[in-house]
């Protein structure tokens, strides 16, 4: 193992390079995945009939692909069919098709998770269903939802890793680069990049933690 070589100045900022676009990635794919998976889940849990089930169905088969071949089916199969995306944007497409799917289920079980005994109080009370579903589901909804959310987010982080199939130059792809010029820069390079995953991913966790205990 060379640790001073592998630790190399040129060696980190390339890294540093890498990981910038992994948390650009992801932080796009969240934003986007995190609007659509809202609107989806309210959706089903409103059980319009037709809107439900269609999105039921598409919700399920995407929770049941691996992100690996979606983002095979994105960067290689949107082509023949006319739609040619850059890389970049073809692991952020994939990445928002499934974590829309996941975390549209976790919104969809939070805002059913609220007693139904408090719907038709509010509905007595004069309220509409969109008032109810504003003022009385959503505010207790959201607490229950923070914990899995943060989590799915935190999956999304590390499933960044998968858009290395496509060359991505993202954290691995830069790791495997640099392992590439010597075998002994392998051990020390995957403990830095695991320690930069960690510490994004703990931050995320606590921050977490202190916001499910500020609603509590």
């Amino acid at each position: 193992m060379d640790f001073i070589g592998a630790y190399a100045p040129a060696h980190l900022v390339f890294l540093l390079q890498g990981f910038l676009v992994t948390l650009e990635v992801a932080f796009l794919s969240i934003l986007l995945s995190f609007v659509i998976s809202v609107i989806v889940g309210m959706l089903r849990y409103a059980e319009i009939p037709v809107v439900s089930r269609l999105l039921a169905v598409v919700v399920e088969l995407v929770r049941n692909l691996p992100l690996l071949l979606i983002i095979f089916f994105t960067y290689f199969a949107l082509p023949e069919v006319g739609l040619k995306l850059d890389k970049f944007y073809a692991a952020i497409l994939a990445l928002v098709i499934f974590e829309s799917a996941m975390i549209s289920e976790i919104v969809r079980s939070g805002l059913n998770s609220v007693e139904k005994g408090q719907l038709e109080a509010a509905r007595s009370s004069g309220l509409t269903s969109a008032q109810t579903l504003w003022h009385i589901v959503l505010p207790q909804a959201l607490r229950r939802m923070v914990p899995p959310i943060v989590g799915q987010f935190i999956s999304l982080l590390k499933d960044t890793s998968l858009a290395v199939v496509i060359a991505l130059p993202e954290l691995m792809n830069h790791a495997q680069i640099i392992n590439g010029r010597n075998v002994n820069y392998v051990i020390p390079t995957f403990i830095l990049v695991a320690l930069m995953y960690f510490l994004v991913n703990y931050a995320l966790s606590v921050y977490s933690r202190r916001l499910e205990n500020k609603h509590v």
